[in-house]
């Protein structure tokens, strides 16, 4: 089989088919060369409990990751209070324990580089400063790949053609798969060349101690937040700090942001303190992306042709979902590999799993579109960002570490389960977007600790206890159930109504309420 393209998901895909199918010759085409730059190369540095899980487990990367890479102490958000010039004012959203699950801050550069030296290793093709010019799609007597490598045009014949090209495509144009979705949003992102503390932000021993983690909130996934915006602080096992504006395109102009210069002057703006911070730096790189968000009509194909990574579709960077996608593409492309070889007739299931990936897409993508306005919201984000865990790890978190995508049988089984909680979570987020105008306090000085609300410490936990030998019907039912029961509690806060005094998230709703301001406590 031939990858198109050596990034992140073709990388991973070849190393996944090297351990669960060793015996397929796999030849990965990639127009740049190795090693590929540390720090200054590309975003996605942080992931969440899928990706993190799919690197460290399925592609035996555990190892690598410990030495090389740093852990992540979770996702971290601080909400605009005034001018933004004091951090320790903020509300802060985060834990003072880390989840069960384990997740990581990645140098893309690092992990690329070491998955393609492992690739090699095991006998697999890698072809560096190839570029693909033709892709002739023949069913019967395999697609041909013409590719120019040092000036020489080569062909190979393959069974499987996967496209991993990221933006480029390159299948997804020719067989005009290409679906635009109306998430109207832009990034600019640069690397620096140290580690950015957001700890050293502030000498206020108080706010220091309160997250339970002195000294280490920099080693989160840090998004400071305001309405139309966040911006991104990733620190790298390099060395490196990423950081990244990301707004809704309606909202902030890319056109204030688009060079280093414009973008220091908007964080002077917006941030002072983040701008502050990095005043002395010099950039490692700058990059900025319109519109970076689209869909696709499909991304697999009984022809034996199949897109991954961002060549089939891309939403968002809030809450890190790139390698998930990676990671869920993958395997479901593996497991038709696997199958087409062993002779097995895969029309339906290959239009079955193209079916589960794009709804996977299409319920993700109703956690983004339209949602940006209420980033800043002190009252709703950190309902949303609740509920969008809890139907993280409810949902596609379940379906992947329980091993059920491919489980076809599970799948149609539990169909109407599946489609109720989709529904679900397009419903919530237009109740929270229908109740913006009704909550606008800003409040400060506040710290909400996710780790104390129990139900996400139980579904973060679920994740990583399965055993083959437990039912996956029950936990599923679960599941959905405690969906339905925080949904409920959702709407009758967002409507004014007095809800549960035990519920799910009244831990929660009771340190939000407009009828006081916060104290100072957290949610303990």
């Amino acid at each position: 089989m031939v990858i198109l393209g050596g990034g992140l998901a073709g990388l991973c895909l070849a190393r996944q088919l090297n351990i669960e199918q060793p015996e397929i010759r796999v030849t990965v085409l990639e127009k740049s060369t190795f090693p590929v730059p540390i720090a200054a190369h590309k975003v996605g540095e942080s992931s969440v409990e899928i990706g993190a899980h799919y690197f460290a487990q399925k592609l035996n990367l555990k190892e690598h990751i410990k030495q090389v890479h740093l852990p992540k102490y979770g996702l971290r958000f601080f909400f605009g209070f005034e001018d933004n010039s004091d951090i320790s004012r903020r509300l802060e959203v985060g834990v003072r324990k880390t989840f069960p699950t384990p997740s990581y801050q990645f140098d893309r550069g690092l992990l690329e580089n070491h998955l393609q030296e492992l690739i090699q290793h095991d006998g697999a093709k890698v072809l560096s400063g190839a570029r693909v010019v033709d892709v002739e799609l023949d069913v019967q007597n395999g697609h041909q790949v013409t590719y120019v490598q040092e000036g020489i045009e080569n062909k190979v014949i393959a069974r499987w053609v996967v496209d991993a090209s990221g933006r480029a495509g390159l299948l997804k144009r020719k067989l005009n798969w290409a679906k635009p979705n109306q998430h109207e949003v832009h990034a600019v992102w640069f690397r620096v060349p140290r580690h950015v503390k957001i700890d050293e932000w502030s000498q206020d021993t108080h706010w220091a101690e309160r997250s339970g983690v002195a000294g280490k909130r920099w080693l989160s996934t840090n998004h400071l937040m305001g309405e139309g915006y966040w911006v991104w602080l990733i620190p790298l096992g390099s060395g490196s700090t990423s950081i990244g504006i990301v707004a809704d395109s309606k909202l902030h102009d890319l056109r204030a942001m688009n060079s280093f210069d414009k973008a220091m002057d908007w964080l002077r703006e917006h941030e002072p303190q983040c701008a502050q911070s990095i005043s002395d730096d010099e950039p490692q790189d700058f990059l900025a992306l319109k519109n970076f968000s689209y869909d696709a009509k499909h991304v697999f194909s009984a022809d034996r042709v199949a897109l991954t990574g961002e060549a089939g579709a891309f939403l968002d960077p809030f809450y890190s979902p790139g390698s998930d996608f990676i990671a869920i593409s993958n395997t479901l492309v593996v497991d038709l590999i696997r199958r087409d070889a062993q002779g097995e007739t895969i029309a339906q299931r290959t239009s079955v799993y193209d079916q589960i990936y794009l709804n996977l897409v299409s319920s993700t993508l109703s956690v983004y579109e339209n949602q940006y306005p209420l980033f800043g919201h002190h009252q709703l984000m950190p309902i949303k960002i609740a509920w969008d865990y809890l139907t993280y790890w409810s949902l596609v978190g379940y379906l992947f570490f329980w091993d059920r995508l491919t489980d076809m049988t599970f799948m149609a089984r539990h169909r109407e389960w599946l489609v109720r909680a989709k529904d679900l979570n397009a419903e919530i987020q237009a109740e929270l977007r229908g109740c913006a105008s009704q909550l606008s306090v800003e409040v400060g000085n506040q710290y909400l600790d996710q780790s104390d609300l129990e139900v996400l410490a139980e579904l973060n936990g679920h994740l990583i206890s399965y055993r083959p030998t437990e039912d996956p019907s029950a936990r599923f039912r679960r599941n959905i159930d405690l969906m339905e029961q925080a949904a409920e509690e959702i709407r009758q806060f967002c409507r004014g109504r007095r809800g549960p005094s035990e519920g799910l998230l009244t831990r929660l709703f009771d340190k939000i309420a407009l009828s006081r301001p916060y104290q100072s406590e957290t949610l303990t």
